[in-house]
């Protein structure tokens, strides 16, 4: 099922301020938590963790610029290969805030308890520290409007870490192992309490022994010192696809960050960015390219020769073209990113009034403009069909 936008989940406007959505969240999260909801836990479970994701992701400046540029593909790597976990969530701390206590209180009868509980139903509050897959990394590449005619091959250079190949990612030397943590029991994450009156407040963070693996390594590896991962730069060619846009990703599976403790590699995405082009303006596989003629070719006609991404074309200009009129070259665009086919290109004329005539020129325009008069005005302030009549609607 696909996510739904993290504005719409909250009901807030895009330019929502953060405290527009921090009483956005208050109040669904009131309505949908699985405490409050007993007919139907798991269904209020589902839509309160989904408030929550949205809340994670619009309340960071960071990760809220990378969604409205990305969407879900643009904070992919912030929440590892299962999606959003409750260990994501970076607001616990804030909940008295956001709830207040009375609140609380209502969700925990009166009978103290553990504020995580709240958060998650006593179910998944584990941190994760068995294999994890590695972070995705996500790369722009630049390419001209002529690349993407027929797609193009890039190189790049990616700094990645990698899973350390002499202690397979445990970081421990070789022929020992990691030993379990003894400040967390292995549970990677460590509790501390607050009371205020008969109610506790407990906050759960990260072991800052093991850093939240569960594990510590008394011997580590000489290679990765202990990390599990080495720093390394591969070079891999990232194909353009034919009719591409600015935002298009590729994906390359396991080009990512190495895993953790054994985990696979994340995935790479190349994010294309098209490079503005000083003459055509693109919609999708459609262009427009703006051509001036002279008034002379508009109003008797002419053929004229003009650009397209692949070489020059005739266009005919009829007699009596209007500045603006707009031609259309069938199949002269760009290919259709999904499908078959190629857009079109669209010629938009302007006529330019010349602004150096010799005196030759400025007789004959004379002449025009007495014929003009003579014909399509009678002194009685009637719209005239001269060719110098300028008003709106005037032919």
């Amino acid at each position: 099922m696909a996510k739904r936008d993290y504005y719409e989940v909250l009901g807030v406007d895009k330019d929502a301020s953060q405290d527009e959505i921090k009483k956005a969240y208050r109040k669904l999260a009131k309505k949908y938590h699985p405490d409050v909801n007993k007919d139907d836990p798991e269904s209020a479970e589902e839509r309160f963790k989904e408030l929550s994701e949205a809340y994670e992701v619009l309340m960071d400046d960071d990760k809220r610029a990378r969604y409205d540029r990305f969407g879900h593909e643009g904070i992919r790597s912030d929440f590892g290969a299962g999606g959003f976990s409750w260990n994501d969530f970076t607001h616990a701390g804030d909940v008295s805030d956001i709830f207040g206590f009375d609140f609380i209180n209502t969700i925990f009868g009166g009978g103290g308890g553990d504020i995580f509980d709240v958060f998650f139903g006593g179910r998944g509050g584990r941190m994760r520290h068995g294999p994890r897959a590695g972070n995705d990394i996500r790369l722009q590449v630049n390419v001209d409007l002529e690349d993407v005619i027929t797609g193009k091959e890039v190189e790049v250079d990616i700094p990645r870490s990698e899973t350390c190949d002499l202690c397979r990612g445990s970081g421990a030397k070789e022929g020992t192992a990691p030993q379990t943590c003894a400040s967390c029991g292995g549970q990677g994450q460590v509790q501390q309490s607050q009371q205020f009156g008969n109610r506790r407040l407990v906050t759960v963070n990260t072991c800052p022994q093991c850093r939240g693996r569960g594990t510590v390594v008394d011997e580590p590896c000489e290679k990765c010192r202990g990390l599990g991962h080495v720093k390394v730069r591969r070079k891999l060619l990232i194909q353009v696809p034919p009719g591409a846009e600015t935002g298009t990703r590729v994906r390359y599976g396991g080009q990512g960050e190495g895993g953790e403790m054994g985990g696979p590699p994340g995935d790479l995405y190349a994010i294309i960015n098209v490079r503005p082009h000083p003459g055509f303006e693109r919609e999708g596989p459609d262009l427009l390219l703006e051509v001036p003629i002279t008034f002379a070719q508009a109003a008797l006609g002419d053929k004229i020769e003009i650009s397209t991404l692949t070489g020059k074309a005739s266009l005919t200009i009829p007699p009596a073209t209007q500045t603006h009129k707009v031609f259309r070259l069938r199949g002269q665009g760009l290919p259709h990113l999904r499908g078959a086919g190629r857009g079109d290109q669209y010629v938009r004329v302007i006529v330019e009034t010349p602004r150096h005539l010799s005196g030759e020129q400025k007789d004959l325009l004379r002449r025009m403009m007495e014929l003009d008069k003579a014909s399509g005005e009678d002194g009685s302030g009637k719209k005239g069909s001269g060719i110098f009549n300028r008003r709106k609607g005037g032919k």
